[in-house]
């Protein structure tokens, strides 16, 4: 009996999966097949890897709902079959990517890790080796046969963090990536430090669900000073349209003037759901704290508490595609689904 984890490693696109051609300075996708060729380290770790890749590998800027479901059917279909799943990525999407792939798998019992890399995989410099190495590792650990990591997870620069608490913070700099509300699950040193105490709870035995439907009638509006009564209510009157993330300042405040909460009133109650998260890098929204965050709270504007923006309109996308009742939907998006708020 082989006892080896099975690791399927999905290349999407990104970065990581370059090569530079040296005599151009252009950069060509790299062939997959010939992963363990150009990585032999990769033949050190303890488990087996097999590859496959989009067959048009993608930039993430082209990232949408339709190419999530594409890595979720991936995920469906090879599930039974491997023990954990590496998904190569752009890194300028991937938090998003992470946090809709989190809604979209439920009942997940096997690690899902994102990771990329800054510089191609064929670059001297390069930091994809060590961000591929150490998320095939942390991916194919088990206890007793049974995965270690059992969630939606990103892996970047020496930190594993639930990928629906993640941002991507840096276009320079190695460290790409923050988890600004939660600390990382697991960090890369000498040894792996693992803090099992912040992992999801493991699923008991539950069937794993794909939810492959995503509805993108959505916007998100970052408030800024002097914003428009006509440019916001244009946007809230966008034909079709179904949710919006409001970027507030602070813990969750915006203006109280009376225009503004009017109109919020009167899209609410016109069905359109309002999402408040704040546009600070770190903290949570309390529309209870401030007179200006009041007036949105006593309207029912929800509250996305210390939800980044990434995961508020993936999770977004995710509820409106249930059809949940209206008087229900702020209950549930207010709660945890998969660790994405406290």
């Amino acid at each position: 009996m082989n006892s080896k984890a099975k690791i399927l490693l999905l290349y999407t696109g990104g970065t990581i999966g370059m090569r530079k051609d040296f005599n151009t300075g252009a950069l060509k996708a790299f062939n997959f097949s010939k992963l363990l060729q150009r990585i032999p380290e990769l033949k050190q770790l303890d488990c087996e890897i097999e590859t496959i890749s989009f067959e048009e590998p993608i930039d993430s800027s082209n990232m949408n709902p339709e190419e999530w479901a594409r890595i979720a059917t991936i995920i469906e279909t090879n599930y039974l079959d491997f023990d954990g799943f590496v998904v190569l990525h752009g890194s300028d999407t991937m938090s998003y990517s992470a946090s809709a792939l989190s809604f979209m798998l439920e009942n997940l019992a096997k690690p899902v890790i994102f990771t990329g890399s800054q510089l191609p995989i064929g670059d001297l410099r390069t930091d994809a080796k060590e961000n591929l190495i150490t998320a095939i590792q942390i991916a194919s650990l088990q206890e007793n046969g049974i995965p270690v990591v059992t969630e939606v997870c990103l892996y970047f620069e020496y930190k594993l963090y639930r990928g629906n608490r993640t941002t991507k913070i840096s276009a320079e700099h190695f460290n790409a990536f923050t988890s600004p509300n939660y600390p990382a699950l697991v960090e890369s040193g000498v040894h792996l430090n693992l803090r099992p105490e912040l992992f999801l709870a493991k699923n008991d035995g539950k069937k794993l669900l794909v939810h492959k439907k995503l509805d993108n009638n959505v916007v998100i509006v970052k408030m800024f000073p002097g914003m428009s009564e006509t440019v916001l209510a244009a946007i809230f009157n966008i034909p079709g349209l179904k949710g919006i993330v409001l970027e507030t300042y602070g813990s969750g405040n915006a203006p109280s003037e009376e225009w503004f909460i009017a109109l919020l009133a009167k899209a609410i109650n016109n069905g359109l759901h309002i999402i408040n998260v704040t546009q600070c890098s770190g903290g949570s929204v309390n529309m209870g704290k401030y007179e200006t965050g009041t007036g949105m709270k006593a309207i029912g504007v929800i509250s996305g508490k210390d939800i980044t923006t990434e995961a508020a309109i993936t999770k977004l996308m995710y509820l409106l595609s249930r059809n949940d009742a209206q008087d229900d939907f702020k209950t549930i998006f207010e709660s945890s689904l998969r660790g994405e708020v406290l």
